[in-house]
């Protein structure tokens, strides 16, 4: 009799810790009776009945889990091989980022909700790219990505999904491609390093030949300075005999014979012709009389 009591308690209180359940943060529990969605268990503790309330396993992806994580999850998939418009194959590595809000639609208006974002994820990303070159797809991830999330976002609306973010890892092209794109940098980049240089050099010889201008237009403006400083001086120094001559009434003898020493000063030079002004002959016409004053001057002695 003992026994029996000791087994009853004992089924009992087994019986009871099955219909105690326990919900953490950010999970959910989906609970059936006799097969037949009941309720919706959120973080907590919970009380049902054995046997005819039971939980309802999700399916997710290979695995079955007994509750919803509501929490941002991270799908990676493996590369898939889309075709671009201009007919190259290449192979894209694409993560989405997505979160349950509606576990009741997660259950039951999917079967397999990993499977299905998948296998939507690849066709949806091969009619995008579909769409597009080869050098559209490799300079457009940004708006790809976005194209992505919108249609994603919209199809997995009905199975209470919200996906957040798609991002393009990796866009790999054929080995071919890589190899011509590779060539194609490295000719640009030889390219703009010709072209820099040659602006160097342009630049270069553009300061030297503005540099030579300045200093030929230095020198010249310091010879001109320098003529004029000295043409200054001379008429300055004829300007200052002529006034000694005048403050010292020289007679017209004297001029005479001033006139002769720079006449003799002029043939000097390699010139075998001498042209003399017609302003001259008015004071060599006084030569006579200084020639008749010399010969006075013999006389008396």
């Amino acid at each position: 009799m003992i026994l029996l009591l000791i087994f009853i308690i004992i089924a009992v209180v087994i019986f009871l810790s099955r219909g105690i359940i326990i919900v953490r943060q950010a999970e959910v529990v989906i609970i059936e009776r006799f097969g037949k969605y009941r309720t919706s268990l959120n973080s907590g503790i919970h009380l049902i009945i054995p046997i005819i309330d039971t939980i309802r396993p999700i399916a997710f992806g290979s695995k079955s889990l007994m509750r919803i994580d509501l929490r941002e999850q991270v799908l990676d998939f493996p590369p898939q091989p889309v075709i671009t418009k201009d007919n190259v194959t290449m192979q894209i590595d694409t993560v989405i980022y997505y979160q349950i809000t509606e576990p009741y639609k997660a259950m039951y208006e999917i079967t397999n909700i990993v499977y299905a974002i998948e296998k939507l994820t690849i066709t949806t990303i091969r009619n995008v790219i579909g769409d597009l070159t080869l050098d559209e797809t490799l300079v457009s991830r940004a708006k790809i990505n976005s194209e992505l999330q919108v249609i994603l976002d919209d199809a997995t609306n009905k199975w209470g999904v919200k996906v957040n973010r798609v991002e393009l890892k990796n866009i790999n092209p054929p080995a071919e491609i890589q190899e011509a794109m590779t060539k194609q940098m490295k000719a640009e980049r030889e390219k703009r390093a010709t072209i820099l240089l040659a602006e160097g050099e342009k630049q270069s010889k553009i300061l030297i030949a503005e540099g030579e201008r300045e200093s030929k237009i230095k020198v010249a403006e310091g010879e001109q300075q320098a003529q004029i400083l000295v043409a200054l001086g001379q008429a300055q120094a004829i300007k200052s005999v002529f006034q000694a001559i005048h403050d010292g009434k020289a007679t017209n003898d004297v001029i005479t014979l001033k006139y002769l020493e720079a006449l003799e000063k002029i043939s000097n030079g390699n010139g075998s012709k001498i042209f003399i002004p017609y302003e001259a002959t008015g004071i060599l016409s006084s030569l006579g009389s200084l020639k008749e004053l010399f010969k006075e001057d013999g006389k008396k002695e």
